[in-house]
């Protein structure tokens, strides 16, 4: 029998973006992806005090963001060059595995730092609870290996669902090599099976740990105006740094989250293969997350501000761009001459 007509256009084309404009898009985005990944994890891995497990779940979600993004562009690239498809398609098919795979370990890295983050700034009376998240904690660095262990085992379905005997004419969809739209009832399913387990579960972890913070915060802020009697606007300092960082990293996921969803939904419904279209969204998404975890972490963002000061000194005509490192005194000069 053969397949069912094509409906679409592909996402990317839908948007009047061809396969080659996505790729010279998503060079620069790689660029800055592997950059900001590399000098977060070599930061936490040159910090001489002992490592907190945020900073273990931070270092494992950069490795991820960081093999994820060159194996996508390694795709990208070779789609682009073997415009005709003379490569095996079980090599893109293996390609397509492991870049599956790392986003379920990125999906679920992040899920398990935002619980950290609401472990730490929510306290609970539930004592199981507390138990659970201790003993978590407690093998974090076990946790962070089972993680993209897990990612592996859930996407080598691929090489028996998508296998190429299924006919699924992928070269006449959008023209991309070795991608085996799921047009069979087994591939659909195994398909939104993948996508509960990859998206939409750490996206609802994610999701009520930032409901919770975002609670937290209005109580807290609640009891210091009623403790001052409103003189004055609460001030939480380092605390608030952490809760922008969480409810804007969650922010972000859920964009991406529907972003992703509405793609896929057009790859196996309207069988539009933007898979490319995918990968480029999927690139913003880790240099976004890359930058606000530099933010949040006080001590990243000012090694950073600093580094690239010093870098900019060797080109005075670029001088303009150079970040302030320290805070403005004119308030406080203000009071001591008061």
């Amino acid at each position: 029998a053969l397949p069912p007509p094509v409906v679409g256009h592909g996402i990317a084309v839908m948007f009047g973006v061809s396969k080659l404009t996505l790729w010279v898009l998503t060079g620069p985005i790689a660029v800055t992806t592997v950059f900001f990944n590399v000098y977060m994890f070599l930061m936490s891995l040159l910090n001489k005090k002992m490592r907190s497990p945020s900073e273990t779940i931070i270092m494992a979600l950069a490795v991820a963001d960081v093999t994820h993004q060159l194996v996508c562009y390694f795709w990208m690239t070779m789609n682009e060059v073997d415009n005709k498809c003379y490569i095996a398609q079980i090599v893109y098919l293996i390609l397509l595995l492991f870049i599956f795979s790392f986003k379920f370990t990125i999906s679920w890295d992040m899920s398990f730092l935002t619980f950290y983050y609401s472990t730490k700034l929510v306290s609970t009376p539930n004592h199981c609870y507390t138990q659970i998240q201790a003993a978590i904690f407690k093998h974090v660095t076990l946790t962070v290996f089972l993680i993209p262990l897990c990612g592996l085992v859930t996407c080598m379905p691929m090489l028996v669902v998508f296998h190429p005997d299924n006919h699924t004419r992928a070269e006449l969809v959008n023209e991309n090599c070795g991608v085996l739209l799921p047009i069979t009832s087994s591939g659909k399913a195994y398909d939104m099976i993948y996508l509960l387990l990859s998206d939409i579960l750490p996206g609802m972890i994610m999701l009520k740990c930032c409901i919770s913070i975002s609670i937290h915060l209005v109580i807290h802020l609640r009891h210091m105006k009623a403790s001052n009697n409103g003189a004055h606007p609460p001030k939480l300092g380092t605390q608030m740094r952490v809760i922008q960082m969480s409810l804007f990293l969650v922010t972000n996921f859920i964009i991406f989250l529907v972003v992703d969803l509405y793609a896929n939904y057009q790859i196996v419904v309207n069988h539009d293969n933007s898979i490319a279209f995918t990968f480029f969204v999927t690139s913003i998404y880790t240099t976004v997350t890359a930058m606000v975890l530099i933010y949040g972490k006080k001590t990243l963002w000012k090694a950073l501000i600093h580094d690239f000061s010093v870098c900019l000194e060797g080109c005075p005509c670029l001088s303009c761009l150079k970040l302030s490192e320290h805070k403005t005194k004119n308030s406080t000069s203000a009071k001591l001459q008061k």
